[in-house]
């Protein structure tokens, strides 16, 4: 493809994006299927051109006169963010071939119009996002802003019942990448967005020795089981599984890794003790092949038997279909429920659950440097329906935790009538639980020394905000509670 052709095919892409509701990076690889003559690097190309525009789509949509179409947020890419002069702009658009057609007067008028310059950050984002940014973090608000329009690395979350990190580490190196400690997460790795690597190719990511898990998204599992001694009578409950990445989480958290060293999980109170793990002794913890877990039709473990310890609940099958095949991969077990919208199937676990994990559905805000193009697809309604929807699941999940247990509230927003407005409402109306201050749990093996000094401060008693800008990771609230006996 030539230049001008990789433009045009950006531009129809931008489109696609703009009329649906699946993801951007759906609609890229439906793109790619759909035109085979594309090699990889003209793939890359208009995937790097799609979402440089995505993460400019509010300034460059105000530079374009209030285009919103492809075409406009291509030529007004070229103009204000590559800086290309008109006449380079005029000589891609010549209409030839496979490329886009010549440029109008609008076209010429707005870029000789702008000058070279955009608009602020805060017209990437809807308004009333920009105003609850300014509510929640004062001066520094369009910092924040920006934070979430960037592009983000890819974090790896290191399987330690597998592999050390260091093992994971050189591994990858190997395979000719880059990897690098995360600073907060004693089991992470981090790769540079650029180039993009494709993890899911790697051996290490096959073997299930590593899983891509934003450092933020390992955090919140970390603090939620941080402290709790598991044993074969435990129940923890994440009772929102979504994709299963927290749920795999809270199986090494769960699970006595033979590497605890590195921040793998528990260790033994006695040397030679056996201690728990969800999978059984006679499966394979790294090499040969890993027996699927299933043992009955819909469930990786017979409901409601006790020390089945690990439970991912889901109101959506096809959500915990997907979780199987992770599962598998990572050589862990849970019981996975299909539960009904009103908190139905998991009664026979009220008042026995150590702690009940919820990541309730939210906006998505905090991952917008994952997936800029749902910042402009949000609404402020959708916002309060959320509010009404993580309150009755966070209440339908309290009933869960027994006496003494533990119940963590999580979501990936950044928007505080998600996150303080929740917890606010849930605490006023929930008397049996008391806020549970993040400082008191800090001593996991999973979060780094560095972790602790920097997430006491960041933290505000049991609640504690994560974002790209502050801490460097996708944006994460996080509200612990214990129950009172």
């Amino acid at each position: 493809m030539t230049p001008a052709a990789r433009l045009a095919a950006a531009a129809s892409v931008l489109d696609s994006i703009a009329q649906g509701r699946a993801p951007a990076e759906v609609v890229i690889k439906a793109w790619g299927a759909a035109n085979r003559y594309a090699g990889s690097g003209d793939r890359r190309a208009v995937a790097e051109r799609v979402y440089q525009v995505l993460r400019a789509r509010g300034r460059l949509v105000a530079a374009m006169g209030g285009r919103e179409d492809g075409r406009a947020l291509v030529v007004g890419a070229l103009a204000f963010l590559d800086r290309l002069s008109l006449e380079e702009i005029e000589a891609l658009h010549s209409g030839e071939g496979y490329g886009p057609r010549p440029l109008s007067k609008q076209e010429r008028a707005r870029i000789a119009a702008g000058e070279g310059d955009l608009p602020g950050t805060a017209t990437d984002l809807p308004a009333f996002v920009v105003e609850d940014l300014k509510a929640t973090f004062g001066d520094r608000w369009s910092e924040e802003a920006a934070g979430l329009m960037a592009r983000a690395p890819v974090d790896l979350r290191v399987n330690t019942a597998k592999t050390t990190v260091e093992a994971a580490r050189a591994e990858l190196k190997a395979a000719g990448l880059t990897p690098e400690r995360t600073p907060w997460s004693a089991v992470g790795l981090r790769l540079p967005s650029e180039p993009a690597p494709n993890v899911q190719a790697l051996d290490a990511f096959n073997a299930g020795r590593v899983e891509i898990q934003d450092e933020g998204s390992q955090l919140t599992a970390w603090l939620a089981g941080a402290g709790l001694s598991f044993t074969p009578d435990s129940i923890v409950v994440d009772y929102c599984a979504g994709g299963g990445g927290k749920t795999l989480a809270l199986a090494q958290l769960m699970s006595p890794s033979p590497l605890a060293g590195e921040g793998g999980g528990r260790r033994p109170t006695d040397e030679g003790s056996r201690s728990w793990s969800p999978v059984s002794a006679d499966s394979p913890s790294d090499g040969g092949e890993t027996p699927h877990p299933t043992r009955s039709a819909g469930h990786l473990l017979p409901q409601g038997e006790k020390g089945s310890g690990l439970i991912a609940c889901d109101v959506v099958q096809k959500r915990l279909d997907n979780i199987r095949p992770r599962l598998a991969r990572a050589g862990v077990a849970a019981d996975l429920r299909l539960i009904g919208q009103n908190g139905g199937g998991v009664e026979e676990f009220n008042g026995k659950a150590d702690l009940v994990f919820v990541d309730a559905p939210c906006s998505g805000s905090g991952a917008w440097r994952r997936r800029p193009e749902d910042a402009w697809r949000l609404k402020a309604d959708e916002i309060e329906r959320l509010h009404a929807l993580q309150l009755r699941i966070l209440a339908q999940a309290a009933a869960l935790v027994k006496p003494g247990g533990r119940l963590a509230y999580v979501t990936c927003s950044i928007l505080s009538r998600e996150n303080e407005a929740v917890a606010d409402a849930f605490e006023a109306a929930s008397t049996g639980f008391r806020p549970l201050p993040v400082a008191d749990v800090l001593g996991a093996d999973t979060i780094s020394d560095a972790a602790r000094a920097r997430l006491v401060k960041a933290a505000t008693g049991g609640r504690l905000r994560l974002s790209p800008a502050s801490i460097g990771t996708d944006g994460f609230f996080v509200a612990l509670y214990e129950r009172r006996a």
